[in-house]
């Protein structure tokens, strides 16, 4: 398009005798042109450098289908604005590289509707102190900056867009504190919105930042920024970063489809987070590192992590506050590491935790007060020496452990339940401490507080109620206990000061100790452990014969004595020199909970230790959590360690299948499957392994590793007991606790297992054991009443006594 003509409006008294003119240049306008007079520039194309010095009004044509005015010379800056003039609907290009199309500097301008087209170092420059207003203006620049603020300057841009940026978007530095409004920020090659240097601060409400191969909004070296219902999203590397001193406030923002982390800060930068949302995450949500690192976070949401990572970072000496805050659908909910490093989180709920939900390492502390934890496979985890903090008034439920402590992490637990764990609900290993104090477990399928290694633990006020292995277990030492209940089986008291003793398992209750069938010394829990003398081999026929003794399980026992058989024929051939069939040791055992999987196991260590088979002959039974770490690497350590333990005995690992779950994805069980495959090879002659679980989920897992599977000999299934089975453990509990049962007794008792459903949740020996002990505490409520009962009346069963029937 050629070059038009310029039109001048003039409104100088000074210029009565001249109101309008019409130029052939826009450079002799300008010229020509006075304080507010009004320059209309025709349709076309001008190759020209333009400067404006005095307060005119610089326009193209009013009708919008005139065509575009374009101001596009060959070199150097296309457009300086230096005083209070008003420029609309122009296009400016430029093409030097060492140079702005668009340059504002030392004035009030305004500024609307210009398309800047340009492939030059920046597309807009305001410097200077200039304070320009900017409406609706766009900006391509592929080869440099989108719009570049220093100076001092500031300024108000408003609806402007940046379409495209070889370098960042906008980028404020040198003490500028521009006012975004409405602005969008997209395809930049660096940073979608830059902030550097001290006193430089940018204010911005309701923009976008998006399509950016850099980081969303950068901030650094001291500078500021406050973020008011603004959009970061689809950026290639991280959402929003902090650096040097920075300071950012983000309120009713949205930080979302972030390959990286969503929000990174360093070197001493400070972040408020006031109801904003973190969502779809590639690494963390929040990544704060470094002393006096601090972001506060106040009513935000923090959710569906795309990575491998924890949510919430904060390490090398930060620190994090998280106040009435949701995280959920996330691998990790919070990790603290290193010494110094801190986070307090108030009133939050974290859930659907994928792995833990709270991890504490190489020296980090917590604080929680008043949050819940639900559906995580570990609630909190405090993982070695020097780690710690306080839980206070937390609830955790349906998680897979609640609370874990080891390597000598000392933290405080006040006030918190868990409910429904799969496992334990506090677990404490390998010199783990902690003191808690009135917490207490509900529902639990394994131990409501397992105790293990000689960990010296500290348990006030506690209480446990239907944990199906037990309320409390203890081993290689009592830890103090102190005022502890449950409603089936009392925390074991402190023993007096003397000479040490071997400690045992302790579960007394209303009834004393019960036997359970199914019962089995803890990880760690091996007789002939460092300061214990090894227990004598007892004989095999004696060993077997507590295994016929047990109630049912027919078939298992004759597989076992099949097994015994081969393995002592082919010892006796060996010593007589013959050849012997080589027969693998190692099982499988199938079948629901509570049918005595735990106990044959033990029994079948007992008789390959008297058979000279096994040189100690102990059961360590450990499971998913003793296996499996969080970070590549930590899992083989911890499978290792737990093999060492069973040196010489059986490791039993119950329900090994959760160990290669079908939505496994990049989960670590796979390496604790590898890492126990080459142990067993390695080591083939010291441990014997048992892997066991519910039926069709250990056929599948033997399916989906045949590594596994083909060092098994053989499986052998565990079912479900029979009424009249189940009848003969409740008779056994009476006799061994000195009740009888009454006439009609057995019968009601036959009706109530016919009747009980024998679903996946039916507890077989746990439920007759269950039984009977509610039967003494209803038989205990009853006889109460009498003022004077007799020898019948205290040790009678009626069938009055048996718990509520299914149906009732």
């Amino acid at each position: 398009m050629a070059q038009g003509l310029v039109q001048v409006t003039h409104t100088s008294s000074s210029r009565w005798r001249r109101r309008t003119g019409d130029y052939a240049t826009l450079s002799a306008a300008l010229s020509a042109a006075g304080d507010g007079d009004v320059l209309t520039v025709s349709p076309g194309t001008y190759r020209e450098n333009l400067v404006i010095e005095r307060a005119v009004t610089l326009r193209g044509p009013e009708r919008a289908d005139a065509g575009s005015v374009r101001i596009a010379p060959t070199d150097g800056v296309a457009l300086t604005v230096r005083a209070t003039a008003v420029v609309r609907d122009l296009q400016i290009e430029g093409q030097d590289a060492a140079a702005p199309a668009l340059l504002i500097e030392d004035c009030v301008a305004e500024l609307s509707g210009l398309r800047v087209m340009t492939r030059s170092a920046s597309g807009i420059e305001v410097r200077s102190g200039a304070r320009p207003t900017l409406r609706r203006c766009t900006v391509d620049n592929p080869a440099g900056l989108g719009i570049s603020v220093s100076g001092g300057a500031g300024g108000l841009f408003e609806e402007c867009e940046v379409v495209a940026a070889g370098q960042s978007g906008i980028a404020v530095h040198d003490g500028a504190h521009p006012r975004l409004e409405r602005c969008r920020i997209h395809h930049a090659s660096g940073a979608g919105l830059s902030l550097s240097g001290e006193g430089s601060a940018v204010e911005a409400v309701g923009c976008e930042v998006y399509e950016i191969k850099g980081a969303g909004v950068q901030v650094a070296s001291r500078a500021a920024g406050h973020l008011t219902d603004c959009r970061v999203h689809r950026t290639s590397a991280d959402g929003v970063t902090l650096d040097t001193d920075a300071v950012l406030t983000l309120a009713d923002c949205e930080i979302h489809d972030i390959p990286e982390n969503a929000v990174d800060l360093r070197s001493r930068s400070v972040l408020t987070l006031t109801r904003s949302t973190v969502r779809r995450f590639g690494r963390n949500g929040l990544s704060v590192w470094d002393p006096g690192t601090r972001v506060d976070a106040n009513g935000c949401e923090i959710r569906e992590s795309t990575g491998d990572y924890p949510a919430v970072w904060v390490s090398d000496g930060a620190s994090a506050l998280l106040d009435s805050c949701r995280v959920h659908d996330v691998p990790d909910a919070l990790f603290v590491l290193d010494r110094g490093s801190r986070a307090d989180v108030l009133d939050s709920d974290l859930a659907q935790v994928r792995n833990t939900a709270v991890s504490v390492s190489d020296g980090g502390t917590v604080q929680l007060d008043d949050c819940r934890i639900r559906e995580a496979t570990t609630g909190a985890w405090f993982r070695d020496h020097g780690s710690g903090g306080t839980l206070a008034n937390c609830t955790i439920d349906a998680a897979g452990t609640g609370v874990i402590v080891t390597k000598g992490a000392d933290p405080e637990i006040e006030r918190c339940t868990v409910t429904g764990p799969s496992e334990a609900g506090f677990y404490v290993s390998a010199e783990g401490r902690g003191t808690f104090s009135e917490c207490r477990v509900t529902g639990s399928q394994g131990y409501g507080f397992h105790v293990i290694d000689g960990c010296r633990t500290t348990l006030r006020r506690c209480r446990t109620e239907r944990c199906a292995r037990g309320g409390y277990e203890f081993a290689d030492g009592v830890p103090v206990a102190e005022d502890c209940t449950s409603d089936r089986s009392a925390a074991p008291v402190a023993p007096e000061p003397g000479p040490p003793a071997v400690p045992a398992v302790q579960t007394a209750g209303l009834l004393g100790g019960i036997p359970q069938q199914s019962a089995a010394p803890a990880p760690g829990g091996a007789p002939g452990g460092p300061g214990e003398p090894e227990k004598p081999a007892r004989p095999s026929k004696e060993v077997l014969g507590e295994l016929d003794a047990l109630v049912g399980l027919e078939s298992v026992k004759r597989e076992v004595r099949a097994l015994i058989d081969m393995i002592e024929v082919g010892r006796r051939r060996r010593e007589a020199g013959l050849k012997a069939a080589s027969v693998r040791r190692h099982l499988v055992f199938t079948g629901p909970p509570g049918t005595g999987k735990t106990t044959v196991a033990r029994l079948y260590g007992e008789i390959l230790h008297s058979l000279g088979v096994l040189e100690r002959g102990h059961l360590v039974e450990v499971s998913r959590v003793d296996l499996v770490g969080e970070h590549i690497g930590s899992t083989a350590i911890r499978t290792q360690e737990a093999f060492d333990r069973a040196r010489g005995g059986v490791l039993f690992i119950d329900e090994a299948y959760a160990l290669s779950p079908e939505d496994s994805g990049r989960d670590f069980g796979r390496e604790a499957i590898d890492t126990l495959v080459k142990l067993m090879e390695d080591h083939r002659d010291e441990v014997v392994v048992i892997v066991a679980g519910y039926t069709a989920e250990m056929r599948r897992f033997l399916d989906v590793n045949p590594g596994v599977a083909s060092r098994f000999s053989r499986t052998i299934a565990f079912g479900d007991y029979t009424p009249e089975e189940l009848l003969r453990i409740v008779g056994q509990q009476a006799e061994e606790h000195e009740y009888q049962l009454a006439e009609g007794t057995a019968e009601a008792l036959l009706a109530y297992f016919t009747e009980l459903p024998k679903g996946p949740s039916f507890g077989n020996g746990r439920t007759a054991r269950q039984t009977f002990e509610a039967m003494v505490e209803r038989h205990a409520g009853r006889v109460a009443q009498l003022d004077d009962p007799d020898t019948d009346a205290l040790t009678l069963l009626h069938p009055e006594d048996l718990p509520r029937g299914p149906r009732h």
